[in-house]
């Protein structure tokens, strides 16, 4: 997994309300080996025809969020099913923040897990947010993760919560199993210790 603290990148606004995992990835895809570049299939149904054409008008496809790392979204992103796929999608292609007045718990969490950074900002920040970034494609956003601030592209500061032990895997670029892997020797020696009791 690769480190994130600091991002400084291109946002795309995902206005939708209620967002879900199935219009992030289909379920179609869904047997596809981890191996697979699940960024090619992110939001399928609209940014391809079914001929495999782009369709032109949908936000990823415009020439000015092409290169976009931030996505900007509207309340509940990444609703619906448990599928972690969709946390893969945006994350293979090249999403490394999201940014939404509230999200689905399950993918909030298998964003963290997976190296893709969800904050929470209140809705009354969020809204207008998603307007500029409309009327002025190709801003970009700052996030600091070791202090916790995002800053936007009207100047302004937000604070943001998040997890200390996620922080800390995001800061570092490790996830979960790296982290466990890290400490096995200590682990080998509380079992060790625990038998012998």
């Amino acid at each position: 997994m690769d480190r994130l603290d600091h991002i400084e990148a291109v946002a795309v606004p995902i206005t939708a309300i209620n967002c879900d995992t199935d219009q992030i990835l289909p379920a179609r895809y869904l047997q596809k080996p981890r191996s697979d570049n699940f960024g090619n299939y992110l939001f399928n149904a609209f940014r391809f025809r079914a001929d495999g054409s782009e369709i032109e008008d949908f936000i990823l496809n415009r020439p000015a969020y092409r290169t976009a790392r931030i996505v900007v979204a509207n309340r509940n992103f990444g609703c619906g099913s448990s599928r972690e796929h969709a946390v893969w999608a945006l994350c293979d292609y090249g999403i490394r923040v999201a940014i939404a007045p509230s999200f689905g718990d399950i993918f909030f969490s298998n964003c963290l897990k997976n190296g893709l950074l969800p904050i929470i900002l209140p809705g009354d920040v969020v809204t207008p947010l998603l307007d500029e970034l409309e009327a002025a494609p190709g801003v970009e956003i700052q996030v600091d993760l070791p202090t916790q601030t995002v800053r936007l592209p009207n100047g302004s500061y937000h604070s943001f919560e998040v997890n200390a032990f996620a922080k800390d895997c995001l800061v570092n670029g490790i996830d979960e199993l790296d982290y466990t892997l890290a400490r096995v020797a200590q682990i080998d020696a509380f079992e060790c210790n625990t038998q012998a009791s």
